[in-house]
């Protein structure tokens, strides 16, 4: 007789978030007394805009605590495709729109409407920790395209000709990058569609959700933009959890050809129905009303990157490139690995680097292997200066002691 609980096939697919695995264990130890410098999560520490803030408590007093239309109210669909015109240049209408609980959902609701066992998924390593695991949940294969910090952590069309198969369902492109912080530019942007218009198969995920922190001198540019004949098979992604410091909101949204999106709402509708709409009234603020916040936000990023950076080049045995975008540092622990700690402990591996950095020096950092990319440790820098400094100043103390 079988086990009453057993578990689908497919969960034996997929890990656990190694991101919230390093957050929670952070917290807990901070619950217990100690003392931790937690970078490891990927949110901005500001306080959401208080207009946001306003718009739904507004929203509440008018009585909008109801469902919406599954796919998301009209008024934010139209404001979204508004701001995909306006900012983007993607022509796209209100009806091309979904809006979903996070951008998390807008990319398993794409590629549960499009895979099938045996389709492949495409993704640059390093990569967001979710999307091989999203594709193994449809039963399709992820198929890594590696990066090396000697390309910038960003693929080539020669190599992406190479990668592509009959079998071949989606190239992920994430531009900015977590983790690495990389930005495609709009001339590299140029040489993968180019390859992409003979493969009319493929569909694109373009994951824009670090869109308004790129900096300078990086310029933001997005693949429909950049080639329109590719508008009717890429998936154009984003939300406001990081432009607007709004993660806990949970208010992603995509654009992209009609039959796709009309999959994805029916999806949608049979497996959490419309997000939030006391949520969807603040995403509404975010994005029609005042924008000053991104420039200021970002402006602090640069900052704290240009901080991180200087910090960890002057730390023996790391090191690390200046990221274009996002607000992660991907930094190489490549020299620390085979060293042992003051208290004789051998670090074996960017997993051991990071267990060992948190119980005897107090900072939390996610393994690079938990992105596809041993041998390196993401920093998170979405947090004040004082904690940036407080834990540079350890690591550099962890790092000055290995032997």
């Amino acid at each position: 007789m079988s086990e009453p609980t057993r578990s689908a096939r497919r969960v034996a697919s997929v890990s656990p978030s190694r991101t919230y695995e390093m957050m929670e264990l952070a917290a807990r130890l901070q619950a217990e007394g100690q003392d931790v410098v937690s970078l490891a999560g990927g949110e901005p520490d500001f306080a959401t805009p208080r207009h946001i803030q306003q718009a739904a408590i507004e929203a509440m007093g008018r009585g909008e605590t109801r469902y919406t239309a599954g796919a998301g109210m009209r008024p934010l669909r139209e404001a979204v495709a508004m701001k995909f015109r306006r900012e983007n240049g993607i022509e796209c209408a209100w009806s091309d729109v979904i809006v979903s609980n996070g951008a998390k959902q807008v990319i398993a609701n794409a590629f549960l409407a499009t895979l099938d066992p045996g389709d492949e998924v495409l993704i640059p390593l390093p990569h967001w920790v979710s999307y091989p695991d999203m594709a193994s949940l449809c039963g399709a294969t992820p198929v890594a395209l590696m990066t090396s910090a000697l390309s910038g952590f960003k693929i080539l069309p020669q190599q992406l000709a190479a990668a592509l198969t009959p079998r071949t369902r989606w190239l992920v492109i994430n531009s900015p990058c977590n983790p690495t912080g990389a930005v495609y530019s709009a001339a590299e942007l140029r040489g993968l569609a180019d390859v992409l218009l003979d493969y009319p198969g493929v569909l694109v995920l373009s994951d824009d959700i670090y869109e308004h922190i790129v900096l300078a001198p990086a310029e933001f540019a997005t693949l429909a933009q950049v080639e329109p004949r590719l508008a009717d098979r890429v998936l154009t992604v984003n939300g406001v959890s990081k432009s607007y410091a709004m993660t806990g909101w949970r208010i992603g949204y995509g654009c992209g050809p009609a039959p796709l999106i009309r999959d994805m709402i029916k999806i949608q509708g049979q497996q959490t129905s419309s997000p939030c709409s006391i949520s969807q009234w603040a995403a509404l603020a975010a994005l029609t009303g005042p924008q000053d916040f991104i420039a200021s936000a970002r402006r602090q990023y640069r900052e704290r990157r240009d901080l991180v950076v200087a910090q960890i080049q002057a730390t023996p045995h790391l090191s690390c490139g200046c990221p274009a975008g996002a607000f992660y540092a991907f930094i190489s622990c490549e020299d620390a690995l085979g060293r042992r700690t003051a208290s004789g402990a051998v670090i074996t591996s960017d997993e051991d680097f990071v267990r060992r950095l948190l119980e005897q020096a107090g900072v939390a950092l996610v393994p690079g292997s938990a992105f596809g990319a041993p041998g390196y440790v993401r920093l998170s820098y979405a947090t004040s200066m004082e904690q940036l400094q407080k834990a540079a100043r350890r690591i550099r103390a962890f790092c000055a002691e290995l032997q």
